[in-house]
């Protein structure tokens, strides 16, 4: 197989169910590397949760999930983040109080080591790590046009560059698969735009595979190669981004039309 289909993501007949409803129910991708893949549906359709199954939110009661030939069903959070899998959130979920720069530095941590007792009596080693993080998050800050505003308390940046720095910071965990959940939300078109700009940045320049659930169409149809539509909890419609947009099936029941 070669480097351009290889299989970065193979989900197969993931289900799970609260109090009795099945909220997700046999779903099933597969996603080559360096994908931009799309996950739609209407609200409730159960997308979200997939993300949380994905990650160790939630375990499945049913399915697999396999991560570059490493399966990760049921794993929690932090070995699921560890095998190569972040994500960002619907509501923005950044380190408020803290700069700009250090939530980038709490996305290194799995990088970056030193013990307690270097950390607690700042022996020379802490001091290497932290110059070498501080490094490494300046160069994703430039990636993203963030780095003038380091000091900055992340709660004081505007709403599109906070959703650029939680994408940063997930970007610093070192991932083989990124998870947007849908990033364009509450932004503007400039904004959207923009955004779809460095969505593309981040496949072509980090060598990301990425999934993300979106509502904005214009997004969708502009960055997403192939789809999966979700409706109460069931796959509706899967293929090319084009076909998925133009099934009747979709047009009714997300379109509205």
């Amino acid at each position: 197989m070669t480097e351009k289909n290889k299989i970065m993501l193979e989900v197969k007949n993931l289900s799970i169910s609260f109090g009795g409803l099945r909220a997700v129910d046999e779903f099933s991708i597969s996603i080559r590397k360096g994908q931009l893949y799309g996950l739609i549906g209407p609200n409730g359709a159960g997308k979200t949760t997939v993300f949380n199954l994905l990650t160790g939110v939630y375990k499945p009661n049913e399915g697999s999930v396999v991560l570059d030939g490493t399966e990760v069903t049921g794993k929690k959070t932090i070995e699921i983040n560890h095998a190569g899998i972040a994500r960002t959130f619907q509501n923005i979920r950044l380190f408020k109080e803290l700069t700009v720069l250090d939530n980038v530095k709490a996305g290194l941590h799995n990088q970056f080591h030193y013990s307690t007792i270097e950390g607690i009596l700042r022996l020379p080693r802490y001091f290497k790590v932290e110059r070498a993080m501080d490094e490494k998050a300046m160069e994703l800050l430039k990636v993203f046009d963030l780095d003038r505003e380091a000091e900055y308390q992340a709660q004081n940046l505007p709403y599109g560059k906070q959703r650029k720095l939680e994408i940063a910071r997930a970007l610093a965990t070192n991932p083989k698969l990124l998870l947007l959940d849908e990033p364009a939300a509450g932004m503007n078109p400039n904004e959207t735009q923009e955004l779809m700009d460095t969505i593309r940045f981040v496949r072509d320049n980090f060598d990301m595979t990425i999934l993300l659930i979106e509502h904005d169409m214009k997004l969708v149809s502009g960055i997403c190669e192939e789809l999966t539509v979700l409706n109460f909890g069931r796959i509706l419609a899967q293929g090319n981004t084009s076909d998925v947009l133009n099934n009747p099936q979709v047009i009714t029941a997300y379109l509205g039309e």
